[in-house]
């Protein structure tokens, strides 16, 4: 066994053995507390697992010989070191972990809290199967009190990241890999305890006046007799100043039993309001009290805040109007993908915060439960989403029909949404960021015959929200199409349906604008795309399109990300993968934080290299904390330069780990990417001791830089393992899908010159032929263009027009470079055919654009346009 795992395990089992010391607060700082020889304790359980892909039946037995296997730390990813390639493993992983305990007292209980597994996840202990979960954004806990014994125990979770029909997400653009993705943490807790997640609270009367709080605390009793429970709750503010103690509760619970306790405050004056501007937390301090004794002590952070949507005026937070301006976010990250730690999700928060927005939709699934803490601290709104996700254009599993299409597997399905929404809910339900709680986005994209039950589900889900938390509203979300978007108490429109639903009636929001897919530094502008389409807006005069009655507008999309889609697709942000900025971040920051624009760099003459990080220290080597190493290319004054020579970047002493081990190249033609010249990636470290980088490229200074571990086993030089090399080699499926055109353009969203009364855009894509858009009286250009949103090498188009006629056309693609390529073309008179098929030159975009030129007499309009292609992933 190597030094770092007996420096890992012995701490372990001086948590555990030492059952008098401090309560940890939910995972925060402990606090001191007077609780005997009983109480709670939380630590982290991320180091040193073992870990290899693949089946193995026999990898769940304690005696298993995994001495083979690869050592790895929590966050993990079956894909790591990923790079944004368009496939990915999907299969099983195994995880194995062993520890020591002493005797457990009795009355003791231990747990495991998992924050996500990605996404069939079963869990057994000394060859014991505890838990089976199936959903990959969502934690649970699994008590392994009986499994456990002194001495050795052994902890094995079998991942499986296969698409499953039952199991949502059944559709999405984004990447699915596998693995224990986030923390695990080991819970020690008297019997008499807070089980997981188990406060609600709330702020009834809520003004700048006073406030009331309100704590539901779950009592559970797993103790073999039944007990009578105190239940003490204090408020304390962030200074550490007891601002409420609510009316003791009292309890009674059997065995085996869960009991909920309810305390109401009195009045609490002139109450710190929790604002993006403000971000003013408190917590409840609640303790559990049996025949005179502390068993448990547990910490609940809230807020203060109060807020209202509304159909005519917007939307309000604190009796102010706001109109949120908001970014989509997705989590992943160069090199880790999906197993970021909690301190790159504080970074993520502070880069959308500094720019001057002000709110986050979670796209389009629930986040790691640090996201919410991060927009709760930083103060940003926050809207999650349950992974009900729908897509269409892609041949694998992924592209399949978001609800299913086979009747035995509909029942399953709903309730594994509804387990996720629960979860989801439970988790972050005292997080005062969150406003509302995001149902689905583009479940449209499901097979017609399932629309009725897509929307059965959709209204049983609001349901489900309303009775799980009623003080916020459930948002149908991606509802530009399927006449779902009155399903809920608010709702999301994405893309075109700026413009389809200008003043729907109810309260409502862009859920996505923008869509500018470009490399860094890309060019300094907004991107508005969809927003000034809106109808009756002033085109010329910007931001006419921000409606009274409308509460915000969400931008597609924060940061570049993993997709099936392939690297176009998913670079769509304002920030790239590595988590540099492009320039059209810089305008966004100008505008809406008032900070000028850097001094871009320009090509010269590159003398050095410079190193700078995040943050010269790392504060904990558990995996919930790294820095960003950024290398810049300088001339001889410090200058930043935009040349981009290839850089090899090295850690030359100390406990640092790159996601590709203890060294990583960037190349300005490689995935792992120097561009603008500049490249960055996330370092962490698993042990205390100061890490030296050093950054190389030919003729230039070399660039260096130390980075401090503060919290951790320490790194002794010579006797600590170093980090294995993790070569970076994209995933190639082992049988290549065949090659094949798809069709692309169902129900996407269109943009058109004009539109007709009661002829929208929409139409035109529908697959009904017998309705069609129709331009304006007197629009001489009659243009319409679908936005495929993927990159498509286009083949063929068909054609069906109102009536049969002899109706000329213009088809054109417009590339990466914003060109418009002719795709096709029919001067009037050339064919009289209602539906025609025309092969195209082959060229790939994301845009279809279809100038129309119709006969004299015949009825103007397109009915529908469909196009076949091959989806381009490079």
């Amino acid at each position: 066994m190597n030094i770092r795992r007996l420096a890992y395990l012995g701490s372990l089992a001086v948590v555990l053995a030492s059952l008098t010391g401090p309560l940890a607060a939910n995972g925060q700082a402990p606090r001191s507390a007077d609780v005997g020889t009983s109480g709670r304790s939380r630590t982290n359980f991320n180091a040193d697992w073992r870990f290899k892909l693949g089946e193995n039946d026999a990898a769940q037995a304690a005696a298993f010989d995994d001495r083979s296997w690869s050592t790895v730390g929590l966050p993990h990813s079956f894909s790591e070191p990923y790079f944004r390639a368009a496939a990915f493993y999907t299969g099983d992983g195994w995880y194995r972990q062993s520890f020591t305990l002493p005797p457990l007292p009795a009355g003791q209980r231990l747990s495991l809290e998992f924050e996500g597994a990605f996404q069939d996840a079963r869990v057994y202990v000394n060859g014991i199967e505890l838990a089976h979960h199936r959903g990959g954004y969502t934690g649970f806990p699994v008590d392994i009190s009986a499994a456990v014994r002194p001495g050795r125990n052994v902890v094995a979770v079998r991942v499986n990241n296969a698409w499953q029909p039952t199991l949502a997400p059944r559709a999405g653009e984004h990447v699915f890999s596998g693995g224990l993705y986030r923390d695990v943490w080991l819970v020690r807790s008297d019997a008499v305890h807070v089980p997981w997640t188990g406060t609600r609270i709330t702020t009834p009367e809520l003004s700048a006046a006073s406030g009331k709080v309100v704590v539901e605390t779950e009592v559970r009793n797993d103790g073999a007799a039944a007990a009578t429970v105190t239940v003490r709750t204090q408020v304390v503010d962030a200074g550490g100043t007891t601002v409420a103690s609510l009316p003791d509760a009292h309890v009674s619970v059997a065995p085996g039993a869960t009991v909920v306790a309810s305390q109401r405050s009195a009045p609490i004056a002139r109450p710190r309001l929790w604002s993006p501007e403000t971000p003013a937390l408190y917590h409840a301090a609640t303790t559990l009290i049996v025949g005179g004794r502390a068993r448990d002590r547990f910490d609940t952070e809230f807020g203060f805040r109060w807020f209202k949507w509304t159909a005519d005026k917007g939307f309000f937070l604190n009796g102010q109007h706001r109109y949120f301006r908001g970014a989509n976010v997705h989590q992943d990250q160069a090199g880790w993908g999906d197993a970021v730690t909690n301190g790159a999700i504080d970074r993520d928060v502070r880069l959308i915060k500094d720019a001057g927005f002000d709110f986050i939709r979670g796209s389009h699934y629930p986040h790691d439960p640090h996201f919410a803490e991060a927009t709760d601290r930083q103060g940003m709104l926050f809207l999650p989403e349950v992974p009900f996700w729908g897509t269409a254009g892609f041949k694998n599993s992924w592209g399949a029909s978001a609800y299913p299409t086979d009747p035995a597997q509909r029942a399953a399905f709903d309730a594994n949404v509804k387990q996720q929404l629960t979860e989801l809910i439970r988790i972050n339900r005292n997080h005062p960021s969150i406003i509302a709680w995001g149902m689905d986005n583009e479940v449209f994209f499901s097979a017609k015959e399932t629309m009725p039950d897509v929307k059965r589900l959709l209204r049983e889900e609001v349901d489900l929200t309303h009775q799980l938390d009623a003080t916020r509203p459930a948002s149908i979300d991606g509802a530009q199409r399927g006449d779902i978007d009155k399903l809920g108490d608010i709702v999301g429109y994405n893309g075109d349906g700026a413009s389809l639903f200008p003043n729907p009636g109810i309260p409502n929001f862009v859920a996505e604008y923008g869509v500018t897919m470009t490399d860094r530094p890309g060019a300094y502008a907004p991107g508005w795309d969809d927003l000034p389409n809106t109808v009756g807006a002033d085109k010329t005069r910007e931001g006419s399109w921000r409606l009274p009655w409308r509460s915000g507008e969400v931008i597609w999309a924060g940061f570049d990300h993993g997709s099936i889609a392939g690297k176009r697709f998913g670079g769509m942000g304002m920030i790239d993968y590595f988590r540099l900025p492009k320039r059209q971040y810089y305008w966004y920051r100008n505008a809406y934080a008032r900070v000028a624009p850097p001094v871009w760099p320009v090509a010269g003459t590159p003398a050095a290299l410079r190193i700078t990080t995040s943050s010269p220290t790392i504060a904990r080597a558990d995996g919930t904390d790294d820095v960003q190493v950024i290398v810049s290319v300088v001339d001889a004054a410090g200058k930043r330069l935009s040349n981009s020579p290839p850089v090899h970047l090295v850690i030359e002493s100390g406990p640092g780990e790159l996601p590709t081990g203890r060294a990583i190249d960037f190349a300005p033609d490689s995935d792992i990417v120097i561009r603008d010249g500049e490249a960055a990636i996330a370092m962490r470290s698993w042990q205390a001791g100061v890490t030296r980088l050093r950054a190389t490229s030919a003729g230039l200074q070399d660039g260096t830089a130390q980075v401090r571990t503060l919290q951790g086993p320490a790194f002794v030089a010579g006797k600590t393992p170093l980090a294995a090399d993790r070569p970076y080699v994209p995933f190639v499926p082992a049988v290549r899908e065949r090659a094949g055109d798809g069709v692309f353009g169902l129900n996407n969203p269109t943009f058109s010159s004009s539109n007709a009364p009661d002829h929208s855009s929409r139409l035109a894509n529908d697959g009904n032929a017998a309705t069609y858009w129709a331009p304006a009286t007197g629009d001489a250009t009659g243009t319409i263009t679908i936005d495929m949103e993927r990159v498509v090498e286009v083949h063929r188009l068909t054609l069906s027009f109102p009536q049969a006629g002899t109706y000329g056309f213009v088809a054109e693609v417009q590339d990466s470079q914003g060109t418009w390529q002719k795709l096709a073309e029919q001067i009037e008179g050339q064919d009289s055919s209602q539906t025609r098929t025309v092969e195209t030159e082959a060229h790939a975009g994301r845009n279809v654009r279809v100038r129309l030129r119709a006969p004299a007499g015949a009825i103007v309009g397109l009915a529908e346009l469909q196009i076949t292609g091959a989806l381009r992933t490079d």
